[in-house]
């Protein structure tokens, strides 16, 4: 009976991709977000908790629980109309916390056409 063995290899804490990038352009990013996020919220008439920049790797955007919503900073490389289906996207988990039919109506509300606008968003790579 032959036996292999792997090294278990631990894996460091990676730093932030693009660190400089992302620090010199959170602020901006920030500003842009939070202007559409009033804009929509406005809209639908819904309140937030915490709002975060962050620079993940695999996330244009994500809503927890409680209210609070996290943005990848990469948003603002983002042509705008892309931009608001990903905090429109967010701002829908605040009503339905699910990728059911009732969330996806509510994104229709704001973005009639947001299947085409999803495949497009998926065709980017974050990396």
């Amino acid at each position: 009976m032959i036996r292999i063995f792997f090294k278990r290899v631990r894996r460091k804490k990676r730093k932030p991709l693009n660190q400089v990038d992302y620090l010199k352009n959170k602020e901006k990013a920030r500003e842009i977000i939070i202007s559409r996020l009033k804009y929509f919220t406005d809209l639908y008439n819904i309140s937030h908790g915490r709002v975060s920049i962050r620079n993940q790797r695999t996330r244009w955007g994500s809503c927890s629980r409680l209210g609070n919503l996290n943005f990848n900073y990469r948003l603002l490389t983002l042509h705008p109309k892309l931009r608001d289906y990903v905090i429109v996207h967010e701002i829908c988990h605040l009503k339905e916390f699910n990728h059911g039919k009732r969330f996806w109506a509510e994104v229709a509300k704001t973005i009639p056409d947001y299947k085409e606008i999803r495949r497009e968003l998926k065709k980017i790579r974050m990396t």
